[in-house]
């Protein structure tokens, strides 16, 4: 045990506050207060490691033991190895995963200017609609060995791994090892979590750097220390550079918690939180200053804006847009609380319901329940009481995420869930090792066992959408569930081996559904804008009314569990390729295709992920395709112009070389202006229009080409002035070649 460093007066209190110890329990509260008993002797260690309670005057679960058990740095160990081995597997299956991602990731490895601005192409046409920081990893990780799918995805998994690590650090440091064990157990197999964790999108960074956040602040909170504090403002700033205004959720929790309970005077405290946002600033918003600041005509332009601002993406599109549904270049919103919208409904129910249940709520109320039950525990802690200042990081935040979550009535996607993965983890873990060190207490196993029956209930009920998909699995969880629940009923009276044995078939059955779930999800592939977690349910889907599509181009059914789990927008049937394959299933040279491109007599041809299965996925292209641009590519900046950048990101995989998104993500974002095309072909800087794509409707964000916004004006010129060429199953226009008419 450490010595705590001298008391300070607090005035708010009239009494000395004391730090507490680094790896033990907390040193000044004492126990008349509720705070933590003194340190544990080694038959206590002994105790923590197979479970016996500690003292019965201690109001909540210890802190680590002073020393660590033998078993518990090669658990650790297993947990970590375990976890990067599960995500690994079968990762070449997702190929490019998100193209829209993986072309900036290539343009990236190509261009350090487009890896600083996270530019779409090598020539910095226009970039993504989200901050760069979640591509740097990826774009340097494809420097180093090459654009493949190992090299884009192995950086997630890594960061997976991590936010597993980083959690179980937490959790150890005031529950102990077997609370942490659990916690990284729940983190490592949430169906989400198993899915963005081996995908290309941002949110695995952005759970990442959100877990650190959290863990840093305990951590101020246990010394008063600034330097947490401050670090811990840095791990915000840049997810603000991963995901922009989605980092900021959980401010408000840390920074209340931090203000009422850091053990140091309240001027000190309010100081230390002054300087934390200094830091936030500093390490958020450098590169935004860059960005505004760098001449609008040397840089890319900034997608998702429409007006080429990273500000106007940042508080519209990307902020108070995902909120009220007013997303200027969209697809559209959802809709008012308790009502239905294009993203699905509305409500405090959101994260149980059958689009988002299976990813993210096997656990959560359990977590609930446990996080009740950690701060009634601690009720009567002095207010510098670590413990509870923990229930309240990371409760607060999955609280305050998961109610954003529940109510946003703009964009929302099924995968944003991930980043309630690290908090519920960390609930269940802290609570659970807090009410089973006070289970001799009748309440304290009553509420342990009501938390598995919850749990066991909840599993059957999600299984039970699933009803082709291990049918058999839903009664073990529930039979299960009830089994161990009865036994820890009993838990203050029975005996060690009974007790211990109900606690093991508790986690057990707490952990089958999404275990399954997790499997389910890494055996398979997953490709395009919109995916999801583990097998097909009633009503999932990953888009407007929750249609669903065909996965990696495979018909409902392949995988032996009804239709794919990759959902869809509605009109995504056949002849759509926006949810096949990738540009190659090993990520690296795409698929010869089959099927040839017809013309109807005075309309344009048509080929090139057309449509909403455009917008949201990527198109396969063929050998003759790929033949075409490539040959042409010599003396041009771009190789191609296509309407959309998942249209223009699988060319540009495919090929390799720089390839023009008009419109940015949805084909909406007004770059480039019908001007600027016309200049750039004048100039002989873009070879080939690739026909079709998706976006271009005035700001509608809807397919074909349609409506009045630049990229239609675009393709209009386009096709009354250059000649077309067909090559495989796709149609360009050679912007060398105007027609005879001209």
């Amino acid at each position: 045990m450490t010595t705590p460093r001298d008391p300070q007066s607090d005035p708010a209190d009239g009494a000395p506050l004391h730090a507490p110890a680094p790896n033990g329990p907390q040193a000044g509260a004492g126990s008349a207060a509720g705070g933590l008993p003194a340190p544990y002797g080694p038959r206590a260690v002994a105790d923590a490691a197979v479970g016996d309670p500690p003292p019965p005057q201690t109001a909540v679960s210890p802190g680590p033991p002073t020393a660590d058990p033998r078993w518990a740095r090669p658990a650790l160990l297993a947990l970590l190895l375990a976890t990067g081995v599960l995500y690994l597997c079968n990762l070449h299956a997702s190929g490019y995963a998100n193209s829209f991602y993986s072309a900036a990731v290539q343009a990236g490895s190509q261009s350090w200017k487009a890896f600083f601005f996270g530019s779409l192409d090598a020539a910095n046409a226009i970039t993504v609609d989200k901050p760069p920081a979640a591509l740097w990893p990826m774009a340097l990780s494809v420097r180093l060995f090459g654009l493949n799918s190992w090299a884009i995805l192995v950086p997630e998994v890594l960061m997976g791994v991590g936010t597993v690590a980083v959690v179980h650090a937490s959790v150890r440091r005031r529950s102990g090892h077997g609370a942490a064990l659990l916690a990284g157990a729940v983190l490592a197999l949430t169906p989400v979590a198993a899915l963005m964790f081996r995908f290309n999108n941002p949110d695995a960074l952005l759970a990442l750097l959100m877990a650190v956040a959290c863990h840093l602040v305990v951590r101020a909170l246990e010394d008063g220390r600034t330097r947490w504090l401050v670090w811990a403002s840095v791990a915000v700033g840049f997810a603000f550079l991963t995901k922009t205004l989605q980092a900021f959720l959980i401010l408000p929790a840390l920074a209340a918690v931090y203000a009422v309970c850091a053990p140091v005077r309240p001027r000190k405290r309010f100081a230390q939180l002054a300087l934390a946002t200094v830091a936030l600033v500093v390490s958020g918003g450098w590169w935004v200053a860059v960005v505004e600041l760098w001449p609008a005509s040397s840089r890319p332009y900034i997608g998702g804006s429409q007006n080429n601002s990273f500000l106007e993406l940042t508080f519209g599109y990307n902020g108070l847009g995902r909120l009220n549904g007013d997303e200027t270049g969209s697809v559209g919103g959802g809709g008012a609380p308790g009502g239905g919208g294009r993203w699905g409904e509305t409500g405090w129910d959101r994260m149980f319901n059958d689009d988002i249940g299976g990813q993210i709520s096997w656990l959560l109320p359990a977590a609930l329940i446990l996080l009740v039950a950690g701060l009634v525990l601690s009720r009567k802690a002095g207010r510098t009481d670590v413990t509870r200042a923990a229930f309240l990081v990371w409760g607060g935040s999955l609280l305050t995420t998961a109610v954003v979550f529940s109510f946003m009535a703009g964009i929302f996607h099924q995968y944003y869930t991930v980043a309630l993965a690290p908090y519920v983890a960390a609930v269940t873990g802290m609570g659970a090792a807090a009410l089973w060190h006070r289970r001799r207490e009748t309440w304290a196993a009553l509420t342990l066992a009501a938390t598995v029956t919850a749990t066991a209930a909840w599993g059957y009920v999600l299984l039970h959408r699933t009803p082709d998909y291990l049918p058999w699995l839903r009664w073990l969880v529930l039979v299960g569930g009830l089994t161990a629940a009865l036994g820890l009923v009993f838990a203050g009276r029975a005996g060690r081996r009974v007790v211990l044995a109900a606690a093991g078939l508790g986690v057990a059955a707490s952990l089958a559904g999404p275990t399954a779930y997790t499997l389910s999800t890494v055996r398979e592939g997953h490709s395009g804008s919109i995916v999801t977690a583990g097998p097909a349910s009633t009503g999932r889907g990953g888009g407007p009314g929750g249609g669903g599509g065909p996965q990696n181009g495979a018909p409902p059914g392949a995988d032996g569990n009804g239709p794919s789990q990759n959902g869809g927008f509605p009109g995504g049937g056949p002849g759509q390729d926006g949810f096949g394959a990738p540009p190659g299933a090993d990520g690296t040279t795409p698929p010869d295709g089959a099927g040839t491109t017809t013309e109807a007599p005075g309309q344009g041809p048509r080929g090139g992920g057309a449509g909403m299965g455009g917008l949201l996925g990527g198109t396969d292209v063929d050998a003759e395709a790929r033949e075409l641009l490539e040959a042409g590519a010599a003396g041009h900046t771009w190789a191609a112009a296509a309407v959309g950048a998942q249209n223009a990101a699988s060319y540009q995989l495919a090929t390799g070389e720089p390839v023009m998104a008009i419109g940015g993500f949805n084909g909406t974002d007004p770059s480039p202006t019908l001007a600027q095309f016309q200049q750039y072909v004048k100039d002989g800087r873009i070879h080939y229009f690739v026909s079709g794509g998706s976006g271009g409707g005035g700001g509608t964000g809807r397919g074909g080409g349609s409506g009045t916004g630049a990229a239609s004006r675009i393709t209009a010129w386009v096709q009354s002035h250059f000649t077309h060429v067909t090559a495989g199953s796709v149609t360009f226009y050679d912007l060398t070649r105007p027609t005879s008419e001209n």
